[in-house]
Formats: C-alpha cells, sequence, structure tokens
C-alpha cells in the first residue's frame, strides 16, 4: 500500500509542474502580447503628438484651408478618445480602434496633399521636418503592428494545442484578435497622370 502511495504522488507531482508549465508558459505568452499592444499605442500617441505642430505649421500658410485642418483636429480627438485594454483585447474593440486610427491616417493624407498648392509651405524646414517624423512614425506603427500580430500568432498557437487548450479553457484564457487590412486596401490605387 505505501508502493502506491507513492506512485500516485509522484505522479501527481509530475501532473502539477505540468500543468503549472504550460500555465505559466500561457501567462508568459499572454503579456507578451499585452507589451506589444503597449507598443502599438505608443507609436500611435507618437503620431497624435505630431498632429498639433503639423496643424499649426500648415495653418500659417494655408489659413483658407481651415476645414481641413478642422478634420484632422477632430480625426484625432476622436482616435485619442477610442482606448483599448490589452486585457480585453476582442476583435470588435480592435476593429473600432483600426477603425479611429484609419479616419485620423486618412485626414492627414488630405492635409498633405493641400501643402502641394504651397510652394512656400513645402520648402519650410519645420513643415520638411515634421513630414519626415510623421512618415517615420508611419513605419514604426507598420512594424508594430505587425510584431503585435506575431505574439498574438504565437500566443493563439500554443493556446490552440493540445494539452494546452484544456489547461488554458480551465484558467479562462482566451484568443487574441488581429490587425486586419482596412477594407478595399487589396486593390491597388489608382494613379493618373
Amino acid at each position: 500500500m505505501k508502493k502506491n502511495s507513492w506512485i500516485i504522488i509522484g505522479v501527481l507531482v509530475v501532473l502539477a509542474l505540468f500543468v503549472i508549465g504550460q500555465y505559466n508558459g500561457l501567462v508568459k505568452l499572454d503579456e507578451g502580447v499585452g507589451k506589444q499592444w503597449g507598443n502599438v499605442e505608443n507609436q500611435y500617441q507618437r503620431r497624435s503628438d505630431l498632429i498639433p505642430n503639423l496643424v499649426a505649421t500648415v495653418k500659417g500658410y494655408a489659413a483658407h484651408e481651415s476645414s481641413t485642418l478642422e478634420d484632422v483636429v477632430a480625426a484625432r480627438a476622436r482616435a485619442t478618445q477610442v482606448t483599448v485594454d490589452p486585457n480585453n483585447l476582442t476583435p470588435e474593440k480592435l476593429q473600432e480602434f483600426q477603425a479611429a486610427q484609419g479616419e485620423l491616417s486618412s485626414a492627414l493624407g488630405r492635409l498633405l496633399m493641400i501643402t502641394e498648392n504651397y510652394p512656400d509651405l513645402k520648402a519650410n524646414e519645420n513643415f520638411r521636418e515634421l513630414q519626415v517624423q510623421l512618415e517615420g512614425t508611419e513605419n514604426r506603427i507598420s512594424t508594430e503592428r505587425t510584431r503585435f500580430n506575431e505574439a498574438s500568432n504565437s500566443y493563439n498557437a500554443k493556446l490552440r494545442r493540445f494539452p494546452t487548450n484544456v489547461i488554458g479553457s480551465i484558467f479562462g484564457f482566451e484568443r487574441r484578435a488581429y490587425f486586419e487590412a482596412e477594407a478595399g486596401s487589396e486593390k491597388a490605387p489608382t494613379v493618373e497622370f
């Protein structure tokens, strides 16, 4: 009887260590997704911080383009109001966040297009520097979104594998959403000369 008790205890200890290892692995990957989400938000915040300087610079040259400037400011306000808790990162919340950021990107695009009408503005050192910073930030946003998707993929893949899926469902781990391409982005833009 004593020998059987030790065998049962040994099996339970090994099983407990296995469950703890799987749980800790899921926690580590989940934290990685949260960290990567923070990096994404950081880059969007960087872009948002650049916008008032860009608008102020353009405003000095293009005062009669006030509707475009107001659109950019309003889109920035809406984009900064949409926040997502990394622990509750559902596809719907991510889509709402992405839509607000897409609206801001569109407004910025219109703002940069009107600058073509102002050669003095395009030659302004402050404006050129802001454009370079904005372009760099857009590249950083793209990079961080890709890294976020990679972190979500690693987490989701581990969460779906057996036996981790059983442990994950017991402890309430849920799949994470991905950034997706915006609607219509699969079509190349038409360029006319």
